[in-house]
């Protein structure tokens, strides 16, 4: 049985760009695995054998048809690993796509997590309506 990344938790990051991983889902994410820029202005954050699987399958797909596609997440990913205090050091170059400042929220969302500026996330459920999420389920996504 799969054990998916649920949840939703909020959390500060540092100056640094450190950000504690919560202590859930450190338990099933490991001591290392992946960041990447996400959809939507979120990072996405894969446990090393989901990455593994990801990336298989994206690469897997004809280069005129995935070419961008595996620049934006292959090139743009790290293997990042907690400290000892369960924190992780984001890169730069993603704490900027994300727009991650200070109040960062961590969901599980499956087989991958995202990290989300807090403001971010808001905005982009507020921008979420009940018929464009029925609209979703109803195209055959669930």
């Amino acid at each position: 049985m799969t054990n998916y990344l649920t949840g939703s938790y909020q959390h500060n990051i540092d100056s640094k760009g450190r950000l504690t991983v919560p202590a859930k889902l450190r338990e099933q994410l490991g001591a290392s695995f992946y960041l990447t820029k996400g959809i939507d202005g979120c990072i996405f954050v894969y446990p090393e054998k989901e990455w593994e699987v990801f990336l298989s399958d994206l690469c897997s797909r004809p280069i005129s048809q995935a070419a961008a596609v595996q620049r934006h997440f292959i090139a743009n990913s790290a293997l990042v690993e907690t400290d000892s205090m369960g924190r992780i050091l984001i890169p730069k170059n993603l704490r900027e796509y994300a727009s991650l400042e200070k109040d960062t929220m961590f969901l599980g969302v499956g087989k991958r997590a995202e990290i989300w500026s807090t403001e971010k996330l808001e905005e982009f459920n507020d921008s979420q309506t009940q018929e464009s999420i029925l609209s979703a389920m109803s195209s055959g996504l669930i």
